[in-house]
Parts: structure tokens; sequence; C-alpha cells
């Protein structure tokens, strides 16, 4: 955000308040019951209501990339250097965020539509994918932290992309497309997956030769692709399953068990539904491959289905992980360590109540997202648990910028929608959150409101229309990986 001193600060204090209870008197947490609940701070169960468990010690670090990061993407080397990945900009930062700088090349360095980044968590290889048109997109790659890269087009045929072009990385299975399987050649360490959607629908394809071209694949024919096929981001498990996410009102995978030869599809949610139209939901999968599927209830709080079958069969009975305080969510993301271990972000506001629904709940939709009032505030939360396969898991939220990432309505239309005479589009569709290698939690997303919309008491929706990228990464708190244990702040911090 614009103060990122002052978040770190507030983040501490956050943290401190419950154990200490209040910082201006000598009065503990045990004798006044009434102090205990700490603004901004959440320890809830399984259908989002607090219960009686201190809360994680999460400190979270801000930085400015310096650009625009609008559906921003991020990864992190081993080497350290973060890669915040939007518009037509690769930014690179390897002192933790002190400090940033374009390191995107010549071949993908042009206006686009629709990019995506993605930094593969073996090889080390960094990913910038860039729409140039309707019919072709660029696919460039670096395996030296960013200083040089190489990269081909991908030409989708006489039928235009239509949105959401996605890539991702995962080991080769035993079958299909896999080492072993029908199309056995000399492969890449890992395979390279590309998703995007069609007037058709979704179009998913398998590169052998690490996302230099892409020959195997196709339209993913007679699965859920209702609203043109939109889908969300590729996820890959240490097993090699491979889950795509598509555009639907009832919580759906697209599960492939051998490297994108087939696919197979499998529902959830049934009991608290999902808004629709809406963003894509997201999975995660953690070092066992057990997945974790997050998507925004009808209710408008986020909600999570496990599989530990590696997604043939899924919890029916969905879990709360937003707490109820927090009435409207919208980009849900997630990444996951050990089994249980996972953690979550999404933007969130807690005033919403107070204020008039919108239109997405009975009247004809018009893109405006959730509350399409002036005046209520979304933030950036982030959840933790350190338990989620348990039957009663624990979840650890905090409210974690201190100003506001938006005042009024985000918009959800993938087109443009208008809030009080002027656009709301200004978020676009998603954020990011990834874990490095010892599990650490780092969030792209783009911050709304800036500058004096961040500082004045009396910002509307009409300040609120900035993009500007921002990085939010675990300064200090319990990683991801159990062996890694508590993570300490950065020297440099």
């Amino acid at each position: 955000m614009r103060h990122p001193k002052q978040a770190l600060l507030m983040s501490l204090i956050l943290v401190l308040l419950p154990v200490s209870g209040c910082l201006q008197s000598d009065t503990s947490v045990s004798e006044n019951k009434e102090e205990k609940s700490t603004p901004g701070v959440f320890v809830t169960g399984f259908d989002g209501s607090p219960i009686d468990i201190p809360p994680l010690p999460l400190v979270f670090k801000f930085s400015d990339v310096g650009e625009d990061g609008a559906e921003p993407s991020i990864g992190v080397t081993s080497s350290g250097c973060i890669f915040f990945i939007a518009f037509e900009k690769v930014m690179r930062s390897c002192n933790h965020g002190e400090s940033w700088e374009d390191v995107t090349g010549p071949l993908c360095a042009f206006q686009t539509n629709d990019p995506y980044g993605w930094v593969d968590p073996v090889t080390d290889r960094i990913f910038n994918v860039q729409m140039q048109g309707l019919e072709t997109s660029w696919i460039c790659w670096s395996d030296d932290d960013g200083q040089t890269w190489m990269g081909n087009p991908h030409d989708s045929g006489t039928t235009p992309i239509n949105d959401h072009i996605k890539l991702a990385t995962g080991p080769w299975t035993g079958s299909g497309y896999g080492i072993g399987g029908q199309f056995s050649q000399n492969f890449y360490d890992q395979a390279v997956y590309y998703c995007y959607n069609k007037l058709a629908g979704i179009f998913c394809f398998t590169s052998f030769d690490g996302g230099a071209t892409f020959e195997a694949g196709g339209q993913l024919i007679g699965l859920a692709t209702t609203n043109g096929g939109l889908h969300g981001a590729i996820t890959s498990a240490p097993d090699g399953t491979v889950y795509v996410t598509p555009r639907v009102e009832t919580p759906t995978v697209i599960v492939s068990k051998d490297n994108g030869l087939t696919w197979f599809e499998r529902t959830m949610g049934e009991d608290v539904g999902t808004p629709y139209p809406r963003k894509n939901s997201e999975v995660a999968t953690d070092s066992q491959s057990n997945a974790y599927h997050i998507w925004t209830g009808a209710d408008e709080g986020v909600y999570l289905s496990t599989s530990k079958d590696s997604g043939e069969s899924w919890v029916q009975t969905s879990i709360r992980i937003s707490p109820n305080e927090v009435i409207s969510t919208a980009f849900p993301q997630i990444d996951a360590g050990d089994p249980g271990r996972i953690a979550i972000t999404y933007l969130g506001s807690e005033n919403a109540s107070e204020l008039d629904k919108p239109n997405i709940d009975g009247e004809p939709w018009d893109g405006n997202a959730h509350y399409a009032t002036t005046n209520v505030s979304y933030y950036l939360y982030v959840t933790y648990s350190l338990n989620a396969l348990d039957p009663n898991p624990v979840f650890h939220t905090i409210r974690a910028t201190i100003d506001p990432v938006q005042i009024g309505s985000i918009c959800l239309n993938s087109g443009d929608c208008r809030d009080f005479g002027g656009s709301n589009r200004n978020l676009l569709d998603f954020n990011d959150l990834h874990i490095d290698r010892e599990g650490r939690v780092y969030i792209a997303f783009a911050d709304g409101c800036t500058d004096s919309c961040a500082t004045s008491n009396n910002s509307t929706h009409e300040d609120s229309r900035s993009r500007r990228g921002i990085l939010c990464y675990l300064s200090s708190g319990p990683s991801l990986y159990a062996e890694f244990g508590e993570l300490s702040a950065f020297e440099s911090e």
C-alpha cells in the first residue's frame, strides 16, 4: 500500500494485542474479556464463527513495484528474486522488495490485453505470456533470473481467443502424454501447460520442450464451458494431477491424470453455491498431492472443499474460510505447503452489511461486484490454516492492509461496468499468491485506492480508480512447510 512502514507496524500491533491485552493498560486479556477481540484479527472454525484460540504471529510487509499492476502474477526463484508480472512488464526484485527493475526483454515487451506469469518451482524457468491481438500469444521464458529471454508465438487458429491465457508446470506422469505414455520422447524436466478460452470453450495444451511449442492438446470437449469457457489458473500436484477451474455456477474442477491427454470433471459446493456470474475459483495442492479448492459462495464468503485422492472425490460439506464478519469477498487465491498448511488471500469488506445489496442478487446483473455502494471499503485479507485437513480446522485471518484497496464496488465483468458514473474495472480479474521453497507467502495485488484516496477520511468510489502493483509478503510467521518452522524477517528488513 502507500504506507508500507505503517502497514508493517500495524501488523505487529495486531499480532501483539491479542497476547498482551491493551498496550496502554496493565489489564490482561484474561481479566478483561471485552478487550480480547482485536479489530482485523480473527480466529475461526469451519463455519466462519470465532473460536477461543490465540492467533498465529503473522507479520506482513508491503512493497510498491513502481508500475500499474492489475491482474498480477507472482513467483520467486531459488535465488530469492521475486518476479511481479502484469500488463507488458516483468518487474524483478532481488532484495526482498526494497527496489524493482524492469527485466521484460524485447520479445514480449508489447502492450497486451491479458498477461500471465509463472515461475517453475523446480527448474526456476520464468514464463511471461502475452496475448497479442485475438489470435496469437507470445510465450517467453528465461532461465537466468530474467537476464535473457527466449520466446515463440502460439497461434490459436481462426476462432478468436476470448480471454484468460494461463500457464503452469508440473511433473510428468507414467501415462498419456507422460514419460512412458504413447508420446514418449526427450522431455523437458517439467510438463508445461497452456490454457486459454475461445468462443467455443476451454482449450488446453501440453508442451514437451519446456514451453517452446505446444503440439499436444485441444478443446476440452463436453466439459463445463459455460460463459464462453472462461477458466482460472492451472494447478499441478506433485503426483502429476492437473486441475483447471471453469467459471460456472456450481463449483467445479476439471482434472487430468495423464498430463492433459484426457480430462474429467468433479463438482462440489452445492450446499453453499456461488454468485453467478463471478470470477474463477482456485485450486492448490500440497506436498502430498492433497487438493484444496476455494471459491466465493452465494453469501459472498470464501469456501473450501478438499480432496485426498487426487481429485477423484471431494468433501461435499463446504467449509467457510473467511470470518463471518467479512461480508463480501472477491479474488480468492490459495497455495499450500505440507498437508493441511494453506494460505489464502482475498479482497474483503466488513462494512457492507449496513448497505443495500447489489443487483447481483435478484435483479439483472450489470457487472458490478457485490455491494455497489459508494462508501463500501475492500481490504486485503490473508487467512492461514495449519490443519485444514482436520475434522475441525482452524483458520487465522488478518486484515493485512491499513487503508482500503478499493472504495465502492469491484467490477467482476470481463468487459466493463459502471459504478455511479465512472468505470470501476480498474482491478480487472484476479490477484495472485504463491509460496517459495521455504514456505514463505508472497502476494501480488493491485491497489485501487492510493495517494489521497488512502490518506483522506472522506474518500469515495470516485477516488478509487488506481491499479498500482503491490507486493505483500510474510515477513515473519509460520512456514507452510513444517521443516522450516517459524520464519524470521530478512536481515535487510
